[in-house]
């Protein structure tokens, strides 16, 4: 349970990075940052991040932080994949490599904690 936990903070930690970046082309679009709608995606993410965090805090609590930080890694993954899907911003070859090596290393690194 408390990996699924730390798996949803992960989620919820790309997600705000996407609400963040929506939020900075919503300040960029209407020039003011108390434009409604910028003010609503920034003031999600926020929340978003404020929530994750107290999770991730329940977390530390069950579990050490070397066995639960290497996850925290999945949000360099997650992130671009929302920015692809999301934002429609395009990556090149070596990005998704580079993408591949993050993965072999949360790997590694997990089964280096077990």
């Amino acid at each position: 349970m408390t990996y699924f936990i730390a798996i949803l903070c992960v989620i919820g930690i790309a997600a705000g990075q996407i609400l963040f970046k929506l939020s900075a082309a919503s300040w960029h679009r209407t020039g003011s940052l108390f434009d409604p709608s910028t003010l609503v995606t920034l003031l999600s993410a926020l929340a978003l991040y404020g929530i994750t965090t107290i999770a991730w805090v329940w977390v530390l609590q069950k579990i050490d932080l070397g066995k639960a930080y290497p996850l925290m890694a999945l949000a360099f993954v997650l992130v671009p994949i929302g920015s692809y899907f999301i934002l429609g911003e395009r990556f090149q070859t070596q990005y998704f490599m580079g993408v591949a090596l993050i993965m072999a290393g949360i790997m590694l690194a997990v089964r280096a904690q077990a």
